[in-house]
Parts: C-alpha cells; sequence; structure tokens
C-alpha cells in the first residue's frame, strides 16, 4: 500500500500580506514601500521615457523643416583622403558656391565625398540665415534616435527612483534596528532573569 503525502499548498508570494501576529508594523510599512517603489520606478521611468521620445524626435522634425537643400558646384578638388581632424562620417571639407533665392552667389565650405573633381554639382542643406548646416537627419532616424533616448532615459530615471527608494528603506531599516535595540535594552535583562 503506497503511502500518500499531504502536499501543503504552494504559497503566493503575497501569502507574507496575510495576518500574522508576528507582524510589525515596520514590515507593512516595508512591504507597501517595496510595492510604491517598484510600481513608481516603472510608471515614472515610462513616462519620462515617452516624453523624451517624443520631445527628441518632435525637435529633429523642427530642424528638419528649417533646413533646406540647395544644389551647390564645388569650386576646387575636394581632398582625396579624410585626415584624422576631419571627424566621423568619412567626408571631407571643401569650398562650394550656390546661388541665393534673390540670386546673389555665396561660397561656404561643407562636407563632401572624399575625391570629388572641382566643377561637380553636390547637395548641401542651409538653415534659414542662409548658413551651410550638416544633413538634418529623415523621420526614421528622428524616430529611431528618439526611441533610443527615451530608453535611456526611463531606464536612468527608474533607476534614479528606485536608488532613492533603497535609501529610504535603509533609513527605515535603520529606524527599526534601534527600536529593536532599545526594546532588548529594556527587556533582555528580564529574560535572563526568567532563564536563570
Amino acid at each position: 500500500m503506497a503511502r500518500s503525502r499531504h502536499r501543503a499548498p504552494r504559497r503566493l508570494w503575497l501569502w507574507r500580506w496575510r495576518a500574522n501576529p508576528l507582524r510589525r508594523r515596520s514590515d507593512v510599512v516595508e512591504g507597501r514601500l517595496l510595492l510604491a517603489v517598484c510600481g513608481l520606478a516603472v510608471a515614472v521611468g515610462a513616462f519620462v521615457g515617452a516624453a523624451t521620445a517624443h520631445d527628441v524626435e518632435r525637435n529633429l522634425n523642427e530642424r528638419r523643416a528649417e533646413r533646406q537643400p540647395v544644389a551647390a558646384v564645388l569650386t576646387e578638388d575636394a581632398p582625396a583622403t579624410v585626415s584624422a581632424t576631419a571627424g566621423t562620417g568619412g567626408k571631407v571639407w571643401a569650398e562650394v558656391r550656390w546661388t541665393e533665392a534673390d540670386g546673389s552667389p555665396r561660397t561656404g565650405s561643407a562636407r563632401v565625398e572624399p575625391g570629388t573633381d572641382g566643377g561637380a554639382r553636390v547637395r548641401v542643406w542651409l538653415d534659414r540665415h542662409g548658413n551651410v548646416v550638416p544633413a538634418p537627419l529623415d523621420r526614421d532616424d528622428a524616430a529611431l534616435q528618439g526611441v533610443a533616448l527615451g530608453t535611456v532615459t526611463a531606464v536612468g530615471t527608474a533607476v534614479t527612483v528606485s536608488c532613492l527608494g533603497w535609501v529610504v528603506h535603509r533609513r527605515a531599516e535603520r529606524r527599526r534596528m534601534a527600536a529593536w535595540d532599545t526594546e532588548w535594552a529594556r527587556i533582555g535583562p528580564q529574560w535572563g532573569q526568567r532563564t536563570s
């Protein structure tokens, strides 16, 4: 005859919230603080991340709307190699010439492909003041950059809120330990008398 074992029901993680005569008020406060910090970290992180992503994407789209492409002509041969000080992007600086909307000629420096011959037509971007500026990001790249910065901001905010919650938890734990020391100083001598 096989013996059947009585299995205890699985305890839920909320089991610690049950009524317990040994549960102290500080235990309840600590548990609620933990739940509040987790909820706050997720909510604030998500809100700040979404707001950051939206603002970055809107800013990049506004910048793109302010810039306009203009056909320009290289006035000289572009250098064939990228110098170490030229920066990233694989392009070199060269003098270009273009015509303003009012017909006046303008010149300036723009980044072009290395080795481009003088007289070649290139596209440069101008801001609203007519200055040469870097090409703006397209909509997809602006959205990707917004999502990336929003994600970093959301994680950073959630970590910051969690750290602040940890600081509050540590202070509450110090207070609880001090209360225990006080209680033990009062009860400890009586305990020793009962056991001897």
